[in-house]
């Protein structure tokens, strides 16, 4: 079945660039496009597409009010947030607390792309390594509030660490890898990844791998440099 992507972003040039990566996937089906939030909105309730991508900075309606009221409408698409390079990046974490379930740069590589819409599609998360040290590579840059967050979550798995195979997984997380190429890396089946996930989430007290990456780099229990 193919996977049904909306694109919303203001530039003509940029919406032309990603339809040219999606016709290069044989199941991936462009469901439409929005130039504006407002447009973004309706189309997606209209069109319910399985993805939506999603620029951060939307004129004429708030990309992350989009983002919440699709959330409150129980709308089945999944977004993923493109964010230009010069973004305010903690402004992205509001993405993540209203439910988006991926973050890409706009400038990100085409592969990446296309593995993003994967592996969002396939119930997962993803999150752009390089996003992800600029947004957590340091705890002390951080807004008080998430401060606060990271350190709540660092005294709740004290007595939980992670075992150094979870710890391998973490990474491959980190690398952007599915869980069958997890297992292919450290000779893992991969239903013995996904028992290791179960075992990371519940010791970070996460739902998904972009929470537990988050956790992880607040925690500084990786590092992706």
């Amino acid at each position: 079945m193919a996977i049904r992507i909306m694109i919303a972003d203001d530039y003509a040039l940029i919406r032309q660039g990603i339809r040219r990566v999606l016709e290069f996937e044989q199941d991936f089906d462009l469901a439409g496009e929005a130039e504006d939030g407002q447009e973004a909105l309706a189309r997606t309730l209209m069109l319910q597409p399985d993805i939506l991508l999603l620029d951060a900075k939307m004129p004429g309606f708030d990309s992350l009010e989009v983002v919440r009221r699709l959330g409150q409408t129980g709308a089945g698409t999944k977004i993923i947030v493109l964010s230009p390079y010069d973004n305010n990046d903690m402004y992205l974490l509001e993405y993540l607390k209203e439910g988006a379930k991926g973050f890409l740069e706009k400038n990100t590589e085409p592969q990446l792309l296309v593995r993003a819409i994967r592996e969002v599609s396939q119930g997962e998360a993803y999150i752009q390594p390089r996003l992800a040290q600029r947004l957590f590579g340091g705890q002390q840059n951080l807004p008080l509030d998430t401060q606060k967050w990271a350190q709540d979550h660092w005294e709740a798995t004290r007595e939980e660490r992670l075992t150094a195979r979870e710890h391998d997984v973490l990474i491959g997380i980190a690398r952007g890898l599915s869980n069958q190429d997890i297992g292919r890396v450290l000779d893992l089946s991969e239903k013995t990844v996904k028992n290791h996930l179960t075992n990371i989430f519940r010791k970070l007290h996460v739902n998904d791998r972009t929470q537990a990456l988050i956790c992880a780099l607040k925690q500084h229990l990786i590092n992706l440099k």
